[in-house]
């Protein structure tokens, strides 16, 4: 019996980093996500104040499953501003994190 020894060959290393000329339309892309950014923080800012509204409405009309529900949309809508306004900081932390790993 022959016992055949194959060699294991790897590739080299890949070197792969984002660029900026690597499609057409990256500009306008970036245009649109930082749009989608404003709307998501112009959205958040509006949620907030609905939500203040009730949240009073609940606290003087003795209604306290509104008044509930208002705390819970103040919080919802600050949670959604510091997501949309820390976005890109949470990408690029994970991105140099990924990049870390070998």
């Amino acid at each position: 019996m022959q016992s055949h020894s194959h060699a294991t060959q790897y590739p080299g290393a890949v070197d792969i980093s984002p660029n900026d000329d690597g499609l057409p339309g990256i500009a306008a892309l970036r245009d649109i996500v930082g749009a989608g950014m404003t709307i998501g923080l112009i959205l958040s800012v509006l949620a907030l104040i609905v939500a203040a509204v009730i949240w009073g409405f609940g606290a003087n009309s003795s209604n306290p499953h509104m008044a509930s529900r208002g705390k819970t949309g103040v919080l919802v809508a600050c949670g959604a501003a510091i997501l949309c306004g820390a976005a890109v900081t949470l990408v690029n932390f994970f991105w140099d994190v990924g990049q870390g790993i070998s």
